[in-house]
């Protein structure tokens, strides 16, 4: 499994090349574009030796891959950029191969994932957050985006966004329900235009409108960590029973953790106890 550059041909790494004249056959996500990619740094493979192994046919093509292994041969494995299996095909390869019985060797190189990740200056909350989530690519569909969406605003560690340029404003309308949570872009990394910009996430909108060019290319995002609560809670649910006079259960408690920093699970329970109780005594 050969990680292969996110952008600049310079981020190959000498064990690959050594790997990918030595391998036997190639199997890759896009023979054309994999072609290309060995030509650029000398390496001249007949198009018999280059293996199409892409998310629309990998179960199969990996029994092509087993037969080759079982035969004696070294077959490397290369997605269009970056590392295999992250995102992009190869688990499914790593499976199978795995399970005939032969051995899967990871050669490290360039991921979009910890580049980003390296360039948002993530510092672990007072709460002891560390670490960071990848989710990858959120649904496509507006609704079940905004539910993942949702459902990463009680996600306490970082987490790691990737989108493609015609689905990156939808993504932004999505993540500004998040409030202040700072959130950084990660723009055509590594290549001439990249570009890298830590936002609150209510601004990323703004932010991919001031310019068209901000939407062209590939993203990686990372969403920080979520703001640290206040011990007892207390904040929080002084504003969720401020909010729930005027507002519905659900919208409260959106906006109460946006203003509070409260996890949303907590000010939830809290808002049902609360609905529970009834209006307080005016008289204290």
């Amino acid at each position: 499994m050969v990680a292969t550059p996110i952008g600049n041909l310079a981020d190959i790494t000498l064990r690959a090349l050594h790997l990918l004249q030595l391998a036997d056959a190639v199997a890759c996500e896009d023979t054309r574009h994999t072609q290309s990619l060995l030509r650029a740094y000398g390496i001249d493979r007949p198009g018999a030796q280059l293996i199409a192994l892409h998310q629309h046919n990998e179960s199969e093509a990996a029994q092509g891959v087993i037969a080759r292994l079982a035969a004696g041969e070294r077959i490397a494995y290369v997605s269009d950029a970056g590392t295999p299996g992250v995102s992009d095909p190869g688990a499914r390869l790593v499976a199978a191969v795995r399970t005939a019985g032969h051995r899967v060797l990871p050669l490290p190189g360039a991921s979009s994932v910890t580049t980003l990740v390296g360039a948002a200056g993530l510092v672990d909350t007072a709460d002891g957050a560390g670490g960071f989530v990848f989710a990858g690519f959120l649904p496509s569909k507006a609704g079940e985006r905004d539910a993942a969406v949702l459902r990463l605003a009680d996600e306490p560690r970082s987490v790691v966004l990737l989108e493609a340029p015609h689905r990156i404003e939808a993504l932004a309308r999505a993540l500004a329900s998040l409030g202040e949570r700072p959130v950084t872009v990660g723009r055509e990394l590594t290549k001439q235009f990249e570009e890298i910009d830590t936002v609150a996430a209510a601004a990323l909108p703004a932010w991919f409108a001031a310019s068209r060019d901000r939407t062209r290319g590939e993203f990686a995002l990372v969403l920080h960590p979520r703001p640290t609560a206040t011990d007892d809670g207390a904040e929080g649910e002084r504003v969720l029973r401020l909010l729930l006079a005027e507002l519905p259960v659900k919208s409260a408690v959106r906006v109460a953790a946006e203003i509070s920093g409260a996890p949303r699970n907590a000010l939830y329970e809290a808002a049902l106890r609360l609905r529970k109780e009834g209006p307080a005594d005016e008289n204290g």
